[in-house]
Formats: C-alpha cells, sequence, structure tokens
C-alpha cells in the first residue's frame, strides 16, 4: 500500500520481535488523513526510497533507517551468510539449531544485532516509535521514549541468623519509585540497558548493565547462602558497589573522599627471540611499560579504568564485611589525561603504553619539566636494584669559522652532573644509549641526539684535542643553524656555497679564447669558489654542455694565476679530443701528453707545463711517479671510472697529491649509490665518512629500505661539492630534440623462432628461481634475456645459418634510405657489435658510405673526423658501449637506438654525441622497438624502475638487480 508524499504522511519507527535475533526495529512511512491523525495506509522505507520523503527526514532519521537496515533478516544473511545465498528461514534454521548450529558465528550475529540495536535505541527520543502488532501493523501500540534517564539502586541484607544476604534494586524515574517487577517488561537491550515497561522505554544512569536487572523481572529477591558469600561478596558486590548506588544492611559501607595525585610507573620489560641472526639476551630489557596510575591516600587506581566513579576494597574479618568506597576526582583524572596526550604519550586506552627503553627515556626528559610541575613522580619498578635517571638531560653546541675548520664547543648536562663530551661523543657515534652518572643512576642519552648529532659527532677531527669540524662538512653546521640545535657563526660568503645561484662573479681570463655561456659561466664561477676554499667538487652536467669547456675556463685562471701544474686524468679514448679542445680555447696553455710507451717517467719534468694529460691506464701503472710530484689540480674526466672503491685504479689515483681535486661525470652513478662515495671520497676526503660508515647510514637505508630522511641528509652532504645541470634547465640554448618509438613486427619465420626460445627460457628460468630465488638466477636470466634481445633485432645474432630477413632490419634500412636521399647525417647505435655486422654488410653491398667505431677501432679520430667533415658519409655506425663518451658529432641531426638497454642514461648518452652545445640542427631520435618482445616490456620497466630521484645525480640502479619475480614473469610472458 503506498504512501503518497503529496498528501501529509509520517515517519514512525516500529518494534517487532524476531525468533532468533531477539527485538529489532524497521522504519516506516505513514499517511495522515485530514486531521494529521495515522491512517492504517502505510508502507516501509529504508534507504533506497528514503530520498522520496526526504522533507519529513532530519540527519537522525537518515542514520536511524540505515541502522534498521543494517539489522533486517535479509541483511543479516547478506552479511554473514558467505558466497552461499540461502532464504532467511533456511539460514536462521540452520545457523541457530540447538544441536548441529554454528555456535561462534551466532555470537557474531548476536553480538552485531546488539551492537546496532543499541545504536538505535540511543537515536530514538522525539521520534514515533510504536509496537508492531502481530498482523503487522507498524503503529498497533505508541511506546514513549523517556528523555530523563532512570536510576536503579540495590540494596542488601545481611541476616547471620538465617545465614544468608538477600538483594534487590529498586527502579526511580523523576523522583518517583517505579514497579517493574511482575510487569512483564521486557530488556530490549544489555549494553545500556534499555526496558520497556508498560508503553515507556527507559534507559539507565551509569550506562547500567541489563544483566544485572534481569533476573529480577520475575523475581523479588536474591538470596546468596552463607557459604558463598565471601565469595560473591568480592567478585560481585565489590563490582556493583563501584559503580552503582547500594544501600547496604548487615554490612559496611565506608566513603572516603582524597585529594589524589598521580604517578607514572616505569617497569622494564624482556624480550626473547632472534634478531637479524642474533640472540637477543632474555636478561637485558629492551623495552619499557609507562603506566599512569592515582594514588588516592594509599589507593592506587589504574588511568585504564578512567571514567570509574570509585574504586572500592573488601575486608573481612571476624564474620564481618567491611567495603571502602573511594570516590575518585574524575576532573583531575581527566586533566592528567589530556595533559599525557597533549604529550603524544598514547596511555588512553588501556592505561599503559609500552615503548622502547630510548623512546620512553626520551620522553621523559623532554617532559621533565612539566612533570614537576604537575607533581607527577615516576616510581620504578626495575632488576638488580638498579636506579634510571629520570631528569632533564641537555646538549648545547656552539660552533665558530675558524681558518680551514670549524670549532666546536660543547657543554653535555643530566640533572646536576656536566658531562665530559668525549664521553657523550663516543657514546653516540658507537649507538651506545646508556652510561653511568657519578652517583650511581643509569642515564639514557636522548633519542633525538643520535638523529641530530651522530653523524657530526662521527665526522669530527679525531686528531684534534677540540672538538673541530673541517669545513667541507659546511651542510651539517647549516643544518645544525637551521634546526636551531646550535648556536653557529660563519662566513656568509661561505654560505653561499649552498645556493649556487648567490656564488659571486668572477672574471674569466681575457686569455680564455671562448665565450661561456650563462649556465657555463655559473660553473666557471662554481669552480673558483671552491678554489679559494681548497674544496673539491664533481662537474656533472649532462652529456654535451660542455664540461671541457667550463673545466678548462678554470684551468686557463690557474695558469695565468700561475698555481702551478695541473693533472688531467681521463680514459685513453679521451686524449686526443682534450689536446684539441684545449689548443681551442686556451693556446697559451703548455700541454704534456703523459702516455704512450715512450713517455718519460720523470716527475721532475711536470713543473715546466701547465696541465699534464694522462689516461686512467697510465695512472694505474704510473701511481708512484706520479705522487712523487705535488699538484695544484688532479683533474679525472669521466670519474665514474673510479666508481669502484677497491679497484686498482681507484686506489692509484687517491694516492695523488695536490691542493685541489675536481671530478667531470655526466653520470657520477652508474650502478648503486657507493659509486658516489668513491667519487666524492675523492674530491674531498672524508666528506661522507668511511666506505663502512657510508654503506651502513646511507647505501643501505637508501637502496633497501627507501629511506628519504638519509636520501635528504646525502644530498645536502653532497650538494655544495657537486654542480649539476640537466639539458631541460639550458633547453633554450640547444635546438630541439624530437623522440619518436618506433613500433615493428616480426616476420613469421623471426617470431616462430623467438616463441620456441622464449618457452624454452621461460620454463628453466622460473623453475631455477623457485629453487635458488631471484638472486641466484640472475647469470640464467641474463644470459636468457640477452638471447631473446638479439632475436629481437635478427636471429642471425645467434644463429648464422638463418636465411631470413627480421622485421626491425627491413624497417631501419628503409628509414635509413629514406634519411639519406634528404640530406640528413644519421648515427646508427647498437649494444650488439654482431648486430651493426649485419648492417655494415647491408650498406657494402648497396655500396652506401659509413662511419665505423667498436671497441676494436684504433682510428677514432679518422672515423669521427670522417663523419663530421665528410659530406659523402653520412651514417655512422656505433656500438653504444664504444660510442657513449666523449664523442662530438654535431654533423648528425638523426639518431637510431637499435636496441634498448637496461640503463636509459646510456641510452641518454648516446643521443648526447648530437644533441650537445654546438648542434645547431633539430635532432630527431628513433627508438626502434619490435612488437610483442621483450624490448616493448624493457621499455615499461626503464621508467617503473627508476629509484633514485635525478637530484642526487644519478641514472639508475643496475636493472638485473631490481627484477622481482613478477617483473621477470612479465618480461618472459
Amino acid at each position: 500500500m503506498k504512501v503518497s508524499t503529496s498528501q501529509p504522511f509520517q515517519l514512525v519507527y516500529s518494534l517487532f520481535q524476531h525468533q532468533f535475533l531477539g527485538y529489532l526495529f524497521e522504519s516506516f512511512v505513514v499517511q495522515l488523513n485530514k486531521e494529521n491523525k495515522l491512517t492504517l495506509q502505510h508502507q516501509n522505507i529504508s534507504s533506497r526510497n528514503a530520498h522520496e520523503f526526504s522533507s519529513k527526514l532530519d540527519q537522525t532519521d537518515y542514520e536511524l533507517i540505515t541502522l534498521m537496515d543494517e539489522i533486517q533478516p535479509e541483511a543479516i544473511v547478506n552479511r554473514f551468510g558467505g558466497k552461499k545465498r540461502m532464504k532467511p528461514n533456511t539460514f536462521f534454521l540452520t545457523i541457530f539449531d540447538e544441536n548441529k548450529g554454528d555456535k561462534v558465528l551466532q555470537k557474531k550475529i548476536l553480538d552485531f544485532v546488539e551492537k546496532q540495536r543499541s545504536n538505535i535505541l540511543g537515536k530514538l527520543y522525539g521520534k514515533m516509535v510504536f509496537e508492531m502488532g502481530k498482523d503487522g501493523d507498524p503503529i498497533f501500540k505508541t511506546i514513549r521514549v523517556q528523555k530523563q534517564k532512570a536510576e536503579i539502586e540495590f540494596r542488601f541484607w545481611r541476616n547471620k541468623e538465617e545465614k544468608n544476604t538477600n538483594y534487590r534494586p529498586f527502579m526511580y524515574h523523576d523522583g518517583e519509585k517505579v514497579e517493574f517487577q511482575y510487569k512483564n517488561a521486557v530488556l530490549l537491550s544489555n549494553t545500556p540497558a534499555w526496558l520497556l515497561l508498560e508503553g515507556k522505554l527507559y534507559t539507565f544512569k551509569g550506562g547500567m548493565d541489563g544483566k544485572k536487572i534481569k533476573p529480577f523481572l520475575y523475581k523479588n529477591f536474591i538470596a546468596v547462602p552463607q557459604k558463598m558469600e565471601e565469595s560473591y561478596y568480592e567478585k560481585f558486590i565489590t563490582h556493583l558497589i563501584e559503580d552503582y548506588k547500594v544501600k547496604a544492611s548487615g554490612f559496611e559501607i565506608i566513603n572516603r573522599n582524597e585529594k589524589p595525585h598521580a604517578f607514572l610507573r616505569l617497569k622494564e620489560l624482556h624480550i626473547e627471540g632472534h634478531e637479524e641472526g642474533d640472540v637477543v639476551d632474555r636478561s637485558i630489557p629492551t623495552d619499557v611499560e609507562l603506566g599512569l596510575f592515582f594514588d588516592y591516600a594509599g589507593e592506587e587506581v589504574s588511568a585504564a579504568d578512567i571514567g570509574k566513579r570509585s574504586k572500592v576494597t573488601l575486608e573481612y574479618a571476624n564474620d564481618e564485611f567491611t567495603f571502602t568506597k573511594t570516590w575518585r576526582d574524575k576532573d583531575y583524572e581527566y586533566n592528567i589525561m589530556k595533559i599525557m596526550e597533549d604529550t603524544q604519550l598514547d596511555i588512553a586506552t588501556k592505561g599503559v603504553v609500552t615503548l622502547s627503553k630510548n623512546d620512553a627515556f626520551t620522553w621523559i626528559s623532554h617532559h621533565s619539566k612539566l612533570l614537576k610541575e604537575q607533581g607527577l613522580e615516576i616510581k620504578q619498578e626495575v632488576d638488580d636494584q638498579k636506579v634510571y635517571f629520570v631528569g632533564e638531560s641537555t646538549l648545547n653546541l656552539e660552533v665558530s669559522e675558524d681558518k680551514d675548520w670549524f670549532d666546536i664547543k660543547t657543554k653535555v648536562v643530566f640533572g646536576e652532573y656536566e658531562i665530559p663530551f668525549k664521553v657523550i661523543r663516543k657514546l653516540i657515534v658507537s649507538g651506545r644509549h646508556e652510561f653511568e652518572l657519578p652517583n650511581g643512576e643509569i642515564a639514557v642519552i636522548p633519542n633525538e641526539w643520535f638523529a641530530q648529532y651522530q653523524e657530526l659527532f662521527y665526522f669530527l677531527d679525531n686528531e684534534s684535542d677540540e672538538p673541530r669540524l673541517h669545513k667541507h662538512h659546511l651542510a651539517l653546521v647549516q643544518e645544525l643553524q637551521e634546526g636551531s640545535l646550535a648556536k653557529v657563526s660563519f662566513d656568509r660568503k661561505l654560505a653561499r656555497l649552498n645556493d649556487f645561484d648567490q656564488i659571486e662573479e668572477y672574471k674569466v681570463p681575457r686569455s680564455f679564447k671562448g665565450k661561456l655561456r650563462p649556465y657555463q659561466k655559473a660553473g666557471y664561477n662554481w669552480m673558483r669558489f671552491l678554489s679559494e676554499y681548497n674544496f673539491g667538487g664533481c662537474l656533472a652536467d649532462d652529456m654535451g654542455l660542455g664540461k671541457t669547456v667550463q673545466t678548462l675556463s678554470i684551468l686557463e685562471y690557474e695558469r695565468v694565476s700561475e698555481n702551478g701544474t695541473s693533472l688531467l686524468i681521463m680514459p685513453t679514448s679521451l686524449v686526443y679530443n682534450w689536446e684539441m679542445e684545449a689548443k681551442k680555447f686556451t693556446p697559451k696553455m703548455k700541454i704534456l701528453n703523459y702516455t704512450g710507451t715512450n713517455r718519460s717517467k720523470d716527475p721532475e719534468q711536470f713543473g715546466k707545463y701547465d696541465i699534464v694529460i694522462t689516461s686512467y691506464g697510465t695512472a694505474r701503472i704510473d701511481a708512484e711517479i706520479l705522487s712523487q710530484y705535488y699538484f695544484n689540480y688532479t683533474i679525472l674526466d669521466e670519474a665514474q671510472t673510479i666508481k669502484n672503491p677497491s679497484s686498482i685504479v681507484t686506489k692509484a689515483v687517491n694516492q695523488l697529491k695536490s691542493r685541489k681535486r675536481l671530478l667531470l661525470s655526466g653520470t657520477p652513478i652508474e650502478n648503486t649509490t657507493m659509486d658516489l662515495w668513491s667519487q666524492m671520497n675523492f674530491a674531498n676526503t672524508g666528506l661522507l665518512g668511511s666506505q663502512n660508515f657510508f654503506k651502513k647510514e646511507f647505501l643501505n637505508p637508501i637502496e633497501r629500505k627507501k629511506d628519504e630522511k638519509k636520501y635528504a641528509k646525502l644530498y645536502r652532504l653532497i650538494k655544495p661539492f657537486i654542480m649539476r645541470r640537466h639539458k631541460s634547465q639550458v633547453a633554450s640554448e640547444l635546438p630541439e630534440k624530437v623522440e619518436k618509438v618506433m613500433y615493428i613486427d616480426m616476420t613469421p619465420e623471426q617470431k616462430k623462432k623467438y616463441e620456441e626460445v622464449k618457452s624454452s627460457y621461460r620454463n628453466d628460468i622460473l623453475e631455477h628461481i623457485e629453487t635458488t630465488g631471484v638472486t641466484g638466477s640472475q647469470f640464467m636470466l641474463l644470459k636468457g634475456l640477452t638471447e631473446l634481445r638479439q632475436l629481437a633485432n635478427h636471429p642471425k645474432l645467434i644463429e648464422e645459418s638463418y636465411g631470413h630477413s627480421a622485421g626491425k632490419f627491413d624497417e631501419v634500412i628503409r628509414s635509413l634510405s629514406n634519411a639519406i636521399s634528404e640530406g640528413h647525417k644519421i648515427l646508427v647505435f647498437s649494444q650488439f657489435v654482431k648486430h651493426l655486422s649485419i648492417f655494415r654488410k647491408e650498406l657494402d653491398k648497396q655500396g652506401m658510405k659509413y662511419a665505423y667505431l667498436d671497441g676494436a677501432t684504433k682510428d677514432r679520430k679518422k672515423e669521427v673526423n670522417d663523419f663530421q667533415n665528410n659530406s659523402d658519409i653520412q651514417i655512422f655506425l656505433i656500438s653504444l658501449k664504444a660510442g657513449g663518451l666523449g664523442l662530438n658529432l654535431t654533423a648528425a641531426d638523426y639518431v637510431f637506438i637499435l636496441d634498448p638497454w637496461w640503463n636509459p642514461a646510456i641510452e641518454a648518452q648516446a643521443v648526447d654525441r648530437a644533441h650537445r652545445i654546438g648542434q645547431e640542427n633539430q635532432v630527431f631520435v628513433y627508438k626502434f622497438i619490435t612488437r610483442g618482445t621483450v624490448e616493448e616490456k624493457i621499455l615499461a620497466l626503464q621508467q617503473s624502475k627508476r629509484e633514485l630521484a635525478d637530484t642526487l645525480i644519478t641514472t639508475e640502479e643496475s636493472f638485473m638487480k631490481k627484477l622481482s619475480k613478477d617483473d621477470i614473469k612479465t618480461l618472459l610472458s
């Protein structure tokens, strides 16, 4: 029977009883007649159609309707019935069967219904509520919800002669006694109690538990026999007196009103088990429990019971029971609890909180003054009679600038004791938190001292009697200053090093034959600034932005200033390029090419030159000779060559002597963050600590745990000494670069071959991973992926006898022909020399001229000159490894990448051979990808696997190390 919304209507709530779920409510709308009285015309209302009747609904109505929907039998079946869909009758008969029913599920259902019902009852005041008739009439009998809460008073009579104790509850409402026994009263809910009595719905003060009054609905009183009295008084009556109003005859209830004071109980906890392979000593407490308690003149109560009105204790002597009821000061307790919450001590839920010992004592130190102000003492329960220091601890630092150092003045205080700095430094650097004070108390160093000062203390000069810090640790001092962790005073000029834009302008020598672009001039200014303080640095601009010319500008200044000979070390392939660039930009520079078998191994000759140019190979062999001369600068080009700190060449260059050191590299990090340590340790020895320290404090947290705070700390330490500009930052200096991915389908024969090999490797690799894990399968994986990449290029790379063509090969030849016909010059890069040889044969066959370069090419200079200067040679075939460094190929305006490499930065270096300063034409980059192969999946993974931000001067980590089992499945799918 539909209710019209165009006519007056009324929302009502109707109570009915379900066979298994107990009392439930349902919502209805009832049509009103002309006198605004309820009629028999009604319909059910639910969340689905409530909006139709919104004109008469408020927010509480919407909440009630939703709550009632959730406890309807059909809704209960949907919520608890699982995947099997049963009709409600079948579901309830099965679950609530007395013999075979699911007791656990019964409890879950009834607990849920009880919770929802309690929520409903609490929102019904002011609403129209009825009992439902047996015929389904939703307005059968009116229920009046009482606004004022009723009160229950329990009365006890102890009768020694009859040897029992009797008790019963009395109900009062609005000052009047209400008889509820033998009145067909119904308890609708227990927690809290809601009682339906003679058409009135009551709830009670103090959150009465319905189970306490249910036995008396049809009983006058309960008699407790004498033999059960002691147990009953202790377990039942004690808690009843605590929570409710009780009057007694035959035993005494003493009321106490005492002024409380709060205290924290500190208790050591012990743990068992293993941690990172080491057995944890069970005797050593590692955690601390802090519990909040209130002392009422000797009666202690836990904050876990906050909200209770009293604490009751029982004494039984000479057959007499005496209850002592200590009334609690709820305002005081809540105030103390609020103070604890404001200090971030999460104690509200259980009254206690478990913290690591370090966190607990850090909290105590922070809030020592507050605890004293509130009169909150700390009571200790610890082992072996030891006592912890629970006062305030402070560490004050002052930093001032000296000539080559920062001087550090310190004052460390624990309570009344000043602690020698050397003691605290040793403890913090070694990670030890506890030490003994002169009075025998155990002091725990606050956690933040380790976070704020551990690295600073580690980097302090060990050889000095007084604490001092090398100036290249400027970032640590600035961090102290910004965090208000120290009083700092130092030269404002030095502070500018942290912001490259603030570095002052320096004049470039007139003898420098070239014009520096604005960003190159900024590089020159930065290197001049470093030079003033004898700092080392790393010029890490993108490939093609002119690191060579910037370096020559600073070396020309050093020559004019007569500061002595500088040493340049580089890959052999770059020696010629450096000589040519130096002649072009610094023609007055005297240069010694210290390479070749006929070189004179006399260190005294170096002083006759402005620059000594040598290779890494020569530097490794002649390290002893080179180290006999004290150079002005030692400069490493392609400095990632020394990324491995244990390599012979790294050890060789580290023993060279010079006033200043400079690194040049477009990719300071190629594999791991340790690459950075090795290079920065060369530039500024000790800047990042020892190798072990760096691995523990930075490499592992950054690479394994993705610790952003450690990353930020590392970035800040190195920032003043690394200048990095991306091409995007100087885009206006370069012509536009257009990149395009060319997707090519395999030929049918190629695809068949590819699928055969892929299926074979997929099964073997995934089976190997199951037994040895991803790490143990890397060799097999690399072999399989490499073979699949070769097949994606051309099956001839792995099978000489293959007699068919390949999709990519045909498309590249076609693209080359088109580009040549339009007058373009093209760089063609491939990782596989064998792949290039296939193209060489085809180009030879077609009579097309080309330049060629791989690792075996002896005369690189000739190949480069031919391509750059000979208009007949429009193609340059280059192996990715041999052509990624030191080449200036600005004659090219097309770049073909034949196979994607794991590391996108390697591809970027290849593109930079053409897209670099000096290029005047728009550069087009084409990346050839064979569709449906591992190449296509590598392209997607290149971006998803980038882990370290560009701001840390990195390309990406070794691709293979980053592959998960799911990644491998994707690659081989």
